[in-house]
């Protein structure tokens, strides 16, 4: 068969070599200069497979029989559209690289805190003597692990709305949707159809399989009931279910899940299965701070619990995790002041987080590329948390208007300026705080790119 892959980014690399590897005649289209991808074009042409870069033309569509689509290429691109007219199968790498392994896999999406949450899980199942791997948008596409991991290796994959959107027949064994917001609307359209995106993670999941929910979140379907909504036609269509048995995780008691009781001196964390409860540790006794990683930890105890991961080990392991890179990542003290880099923070959901989840003074470094930003989200996280705000990037003005009346604001140039202002701000035992509430791509690469300047920067202050 011809399968061409549209995008030569590292999930669009994983799948081509996968297909070629498998036996198909591949062919790879980029958009992006032949200077930009100088080392992947080496790696196609030593791999047989062929390409063109810098547009994405026809000559991929004539005789495919499949085409593989990169995350982020939307569906109003041309070479989508043409591949439509011409009735070309479309799939994501996901969807691709699923038709090819055999292992069992939890799959974990969300609007927010999906790399946390896949990084923990992989933790807890590792650190319970499990085989597990992280995967996915965490940074492992799927298509590399085809052929490279033992069957009883269990797959934590982070999952994207872009990546489900052409998922036909993904089956998680234990499927977790973390929360929904706004995100990727421009991509998607509408809310309701970036909810259904999200949904389909589900979508072919059975009663054998495990789907996990935040009951606490009403954008997502299933977190009060069991089916969220029906569409009034004749036939009374369910447009969000699932086969799947359910669990929720949720800061309110719940039957079948995990919940927090207690009161704010002495919370606990219970296990619930309906006929019985158990306490699965002290809410204090996590090592990563703030609500929404109680929330993470919860689902992922849940999941982990699905592997019958005992609650000794659970604990044990929420206990030690380290985080992961760029999502309140502790950077250095510098005269009393705790420099935090949450770059990862790309919408105004994660940022509210990020604010909530410390007691002392805050200055905030935010701005960059807006998704339709509602800023007034954050209101009351601000008035409570935060001292100053220092703006940059596209947004800044916006920003800067939004909290000046309430808040001290500074616009700076570059990140370096932000954090020398913030530093000559900032007092001992006060936090600077870099959770931007913004996309990157005005002043950087991606979101990496991003904290690991901020880092380079905080650490070269003498």
């Amino acid at each position: 068969m011809k399968i061409t892959v549209i995008g030569a980014q590292k999930s669009g690399m994983a799948a081509a070599l996968l297909a070629k590897k498998i036996g198909n005649d591949v062919f790879m289209t980029e958009s992006g200069s032949i200077e930009a991808f100088k080392d992947n074009i080496r790696i196609l042409a030593n791999a047989g497979i062929g390409y063109e870069f810098g547009g994405n033309t026809n000559k991929g569509l004539i005789n495919a029989g499949l085409i593989i689509t990169s995350p982020g290429v939307p569906p109003s691109a041309k070479i989508i559209r043409n591949a439509e007219a011409r009735n070309i199968p479309i799939i994501s790498e996901l969807e691709f690289a699923f038709r090819h392994l055999n292992n069992p896999i939890i799959a974990i999406t969300g609007t927010n805190g999906k790399t946390t949450t896949t990084a923990l899980t992989s933790h807890i199942l590792n650190n319970s003597g499990r085989k597990a791997v992280a995967a996915g948008n965490i940074g492992t596409p799927l298509s590399s692990l085809v052929g490279n991991i033992s069957d009883d290796t269990i797959i934590v994959a982070e999952v994207s709305s872009y990546q489900l959107d052409r998922a036909d027949t993904f089956r998680p064994d234990v499927a977790m949707i973390l929360n929904i917001s706004p995100d990727h609307l421009s991509y998607h359209g509408s809310m309701d159809e970036y909810i259904s995106a999200k949904w389909k993670i589900t979508s072919k999941q059975s009663d054998k399989n495990l789907l996990i929910l935040n009951g606490d979140d009403k954008a997502i379907p299933g977190g009060h009931q069991r089916i969220a909504e029906q569409q009034a036609d004749n036939q009374q269509t369910i447009k969000y279910a699932t086969d799947a048995r359910m669990a929720l995780f949720s800061a309110s008691p719940v039957d079948w899940g995990i919940y927090i009781e207690g009161d704010k001196d002495d919370n606990k964390i219970i296990i619930s299965d309906k006929q019985q409860k158990e306490e699965l540790m002290s809410l204090s006794e996590l090592s990563l701070p703030g609500i929404h990683n109680a929330y993470n930890s919860m689902a992922a105890a849940l999941a982990a619990r699905a592997f019958e991961i005992t609650n000794e080990d659970i604990r044990d392991s929420l206990m030690s995790f380290a985080g992961v890179e760029h999502r309140l990542e502790f950077v250095r003290t510098i005269d009393g002041v705790d420099y935090i880099n949450d770059s990862k923070a790309t919408n105004v959901n994660a940022t509210w987080y990020a604010l909530r989840s410390y007691k002392k003074p805050i200055i905030w470094l935010a701005g960059g590329r807006s998704d339709s930003n509602d800023y007034s989200f954050l209101r009351s996280a601000v008035e409570a948390n935060v001292k100053s705000i220092v703006a940059i990037g596209e947004e800044a003005d916006n920003i800067f208007n939004h909290f000046c009346l309430s808040k001290r604001c500074h616009k700076a140039n570059t990140l370096e300026d932000a954090v020398m202002h913030a530093k000559d701000e900032a007092e001992a035992g006060e936090i600077v705080l870099f959770t931007p509430s913004c996309k990157s791509f005005d002043m950087f690469m991606n979101f990496e790119h991003r904290g690991n300047a901020f880092k380079e920067i905080v650490n070269s202050i003498g």
